[in-house]
């Protein structure tokens, strides 16, 4: 069975975010909800529901146009239109009379080969189909995806044992590939993985945050240091809205075992109760745990006082001397003072309660440690982590402590381990080792360096043998940024690749792709005003990716998260792209004062020129790539990127980023085949008229307000590359012309003391500054 039709039952938050996602991966969607009392527009929440959608920030939709794909209508009028759908979501009021209704309706209409899955995060299988058919309980099953649904990678699976194969493999393979999901499979019990866990985690949180009379801003700084995202615990819970908690504690409280350690700290601290009583809910309401000051002109960040309940100027809190490397988290873990006994009470106890809970809700750690990757974006499951302390080390911590110690550790032994051919495997219930079987058509870059050395490697970047005459080109350093390190690696991978493989894949398994140009190496020159040091810099990513662009071989990119900058500039230079769905690229130089130097103006301006159709003359595709390089425009996803021509209509797009690799490596062996380079690329630029009508463009900007003083100087020399310098139409320019150019207008920039404000701006603060 294929899905190429879909319904939502529900136009709330989570609806309407479910039925974006499936418009994303391209398939029409019906979106239905009821009939408002007294309404005279019957369609009227569904159609609310899609005009937020366009409005909202971040978007659910990875292009505008997807909203097209989703129809709106009403359970009374349009339930026979879902006769054609071959998945249907549930996704009304966590109320199972309202719910098992609404399946009596959904079974009379929909066809019998159809799922029907209900997104609850609360209820129960058995309670979900009782007193409904035998055949309807073989078709339907529970689908938890995590808000928002487009950019929370995890979808929980829970079926009844009796379930009909195809339709979960038809579910579960549609949501892998099209969706671009994390599918793990749960186990019927309450709160399903991530949402047992995770609650467990924050309810310790907050309950040892109070009783150790911390700051909100100490517990979260402590929290950063285990791989949380920075929002930490009290930012998390002002996100998802703090007058949740009391209905999910509530609800673990009903649903838990007497002995479960959650249920026995499911009570609602009276602080939380009074914020919620005064309409303190979070970002959604007056605030939170954070607020913005109240009727204050400039925007102050506040946060409460978990003892008084008062709201004080928030200050952030830093932990000196503490890495994320695993010595000096243990360090941390050992210590004495409030906060150390505070991180150790919480890690100690999530991940013993992550430990007890296998067989309950998962038959090995792997489920659990990717549900909570993907399910509240840890860095590390809980049983990575732990792996990451020594397993050895925290039940001698345990036993220090007087903690009980569960079954699954008390062996001592790590939770995963490579076997002699490098072959991970993880511990089952058992505690015993069982390989880890990827998905076919999955490649992990983990797994080839868990078998194999590095081709070649430094400090920044390192060349791996992928397979089939194919390398893996990967950047490491903080962000991936690029630097002279990267840029000599790249170099010498070309010279590998050459005489002994038949491809290259520029790809990383880190959250980002490339933040760019590595902006501290200009630092220390720019003090010097080494100008000679500033051009060698642009020069080696100049040659660098002239070579890389020019190679014998074909290079794809297989980008994922940020390729900012210098990280653009390659992707630009690649003989095609796989990218996934989830790409921010753009070149965002001007921020910092400064014009792309390392061919990006070169290759944006030549993606213009060459675009099939385009109004004639240079001067449309000059001011299109004046315009993005000037705002520094930047695609909120792999789509808006192709708009932008930072990805070619040919490149490719890959929804799941487990599978972004395996695609990468498969684009490069179609292209192997009679492989030439590029022809070298002519450009005609018009000169001083061209620079003229884009420099009065400015000017207007400038004189409303939307351009400041250093800004047209920017602009000025960008027009100056993008112009093609003092030429004439009739004068061919070369490629290296055109990066003579770039660098010329670069090093003029980096001299400026406006370009060094925005500089030691970015490096101190991480925002651009507009002098």
């Amino acid at each position: 069975m294929n899905i190429e039709k879909a319904a939502v039952v529900g136009a709330g938050v989570m609806g309407a975010g479910i039925a974006a996602h499936i418009a994303n991966a391209g398939i029409p969607v019906v979106l239905l909800d009821i009939v408002p009392d007294n309404a005279t527009n019957r369609n009227q929440i569904a159609e609310q529901a899609i005009a937020k959608m366009l409005a909202a920030e971040p978007s659910p939709l990875m292009h505008p146009n997807n909203v097209r794909l989703i129809s709106p209508g009403n359970i009374e009028d349009d339930l026979a239109c879902l006769a054609e759908a071959d998945w249907i979501v549930e996704a009304v009021l966590e109320d199972p009379d309202i719910k098992r209704n609404l399946y009596r309706q959904l079974e009379a209409v929909c066809r019998p080969d159809a799922l029907i899955s209900s997104n609850t995060s609360t209820l129960p299988l058995k309670v979900l189909t009782l007193q409904q058919s035998e055949s309807f309980k073989r078709r339907f099953m529970i689908t938890h995806f995590f808000n928002p649904p487009r950019y929370m990678r995890l979808l929980e699976l829970i079926a009844p044992v009796d379930i009909a194969p195809d339709l979960f493999d038809a579910v579960a393979t549609f949501a892998d590939l099209r969706l671009g999901k994390g599918c793990v499979t749960c186990k019927d019990t309450p709160g399903f993985i991530a949402n047992r866990i995770g609650t467990f985690w924050i309810q310790t949180a907050l309950l040892e945050a109070i009783a150790n009379n911390l700051t909100v801003e100490q517990c979260d700084a402590a929290m950063a240091l285990f791989g949380i995202p920075k929002t930490g615990v009290f930012g998390l819970l002002d996100l998802v809205g703090l007058d949740l908690m009391p209905h999910v504690l509530s609800g673990f409280k009903q649903s838990l075992p007497a002995k479960d350690r959650l249920r026995a700290i499911c009570a609602v601290p009276p602080l939380l109760r009074r914020m919620i009583e005064k309409g303190y809910t979070g970002r959604k309401g007056l605030g939170g745990f954070y607020r913005l000051q109240p009727d204050a002109e400039t925007k102050i960040k506040e946060a409460i006082d978990l003892q008084t309940g008062d709201y004080r100027v928030s200050e952030k809190y830093r932990i000196d001397g503490v890495s994320h490397r695993p010595e000096d988290l243990k360090k941390f873990l050992s210590g004495g003072e409030a906060l150390n006994r505070y991180a150790w009470r919480v890690w100690s106890d999530t991940l013993s309660y992550a430990a007890s809970l296998i067989p309950e809700i998962a038959d090995d750690p792997l489920a659990i440690d990717t549900a909570m990757r993907l399910g509240y974006n840890w860095h590390f499951g809980p049983f990575e982590l732990l792996d990451r302390l020594g397993a050895d080390w925290f039940v001698e911590r345990l036993q220090e402590k007087h903690q009980p110690i569960p079954y699954l550790l008390a062996d001592r032994q790590s939770l995963y381990r490579a076997d002699k051919q490098g072959v991970l495997e993880c511990k089952d219930e058992d505690r015993r080792y069982r390989p880890i079987h990827r998905p076919e058509g999955m490649l992990s870059l983990g797994d080839i360096k868990r078998r194999t050395g590095p081709l070649l490697d430094n400090a920044s970047a390192s060349l791996w043998d992928i397979g089939d005459g194919i390398v893996c080109l990967e950047f490491h350093s903080k962000m991936n940024t690029l630097d002279p390190d990267s840029l000599s690696l790249t170099q010498q991978s070309i010279g590998v690749v050459r005489d002994n493989f038949e491809g290259m894949v520029i790809h990383n398994e880190a959250e980002h792709f490339s933040a760019g140009a590595n902006l501290t190496l200009l630092a220390p020159a720019l003090m010097r005003q080494d100008w000679d040091a500033v051009a060698r810099i642009v020069e080696l990513g100049q040659q660098t990716y002239h070579a890389l662009k020019y190679a014998p071989f074909p290079v794809v990119g297989a980008p994922s998260g940020l390729a900012l900058g210098g990280g653009c500039e390659i992707l630009l230079h690649c003989d095609a792209v796989q990218a996934h769905a989830e790409l921010y690229t753009g070149l965002v130089e001007t921020g910092v004062g400064l014009v792309p130097g390392w061919g990006g103006c070169k290759e944006l301006l030549r993606r213009w020129l060459s675009l099939p159709n385009r109004p004639g003359g240079p001067m449309p595709a000059i001011s299109q790539a004046f315009e993005t390089i000037a705002l520094a425009k930047t695609s909120k996803s792999a789509l808006l990127a192709k708009e932008l021509l930072y990805l070619s209509e040919h490149d490719g797009i890959t929804m799941n980023k487990d599978r972004l690799l395996a695609d990468a490596k498969a684009r490069v062996l179609t292209m192997i085949a009679d492989y030439r380079p590029p022809e070298p690329y002519v450009y005609y630029l018009p000169g001083a008229s061209s620079r003229a009508a884009l420099e009065i463009a400015v000017r207007n900007l400038s004189l409303s307000g939307k351009a400041t003083a250093y800004d047209r100087e920017i602009a000025g020399q960008l027009a100056f590359v993008l112009s093609g310098g003092d030429t004439d139409s009739l004068d061919p320019i070369s490629e290296q012309d055109m990066l003579n150019l770039e660098r010329q207008a670069f090093l003029h920039l980096v001299k400026q003391p406006g370009t060094v404000a925005r500089l030691e701006h970015m490096l101190k603060t991480g925002k651009p500054l507009r002098n």
